[in-house]
């Protein structure tokens, strides 16, 4: 079952979904600020996102939709690509440790 968002239909829809990879980092969060509020007034109104520049730090960035810019097709390949290789890479190193434990027998 797909977890469900709803967006008052006076709102602008965002730009940019959860988890989406960008120039900046991986979008963890989003939130708004609606005209004729307090923090709209301060802040500009729109929305504004939380993102993680690195996924092994536990920095967060908050940036206005502006602010952030989304890879390119060959960009985000190439980053998903490299992702892959490195889990598969740790896969092998797994199965290997499990090959030296149970003396080469595998239930596989």
């Amino acid at each position: 079952m797909q977890p469900i968002i709803s967006i008052p239909q006076h709102w602008g829809y965002p730009r940019f979904a959860l988890e989406q990879r960008t120039e900046q980092g991986t979008i963890l969060g989003l939130y708004y600020y609606p005209s004729g509020t307090e923090l709209a007034e301060q802040f500009d109104d729109g929305w504004r996102y939380a993102l993680m520049p690195n996924k092994n730090s536990d920095e967060i960035s908050y940036l206005k939709e502006d602010q952030i810019k989304p890879l390119t097709p060959e960009e985000l390949f190439s980053e998903i690509t490299a992702e892959i290789k490195f889990y598969q890479q740790q896969i092998t190193i797994l199965q290997q440790q499990l090959i030296v434990l149970t003396g080469g027998f595998t239930n596989a």
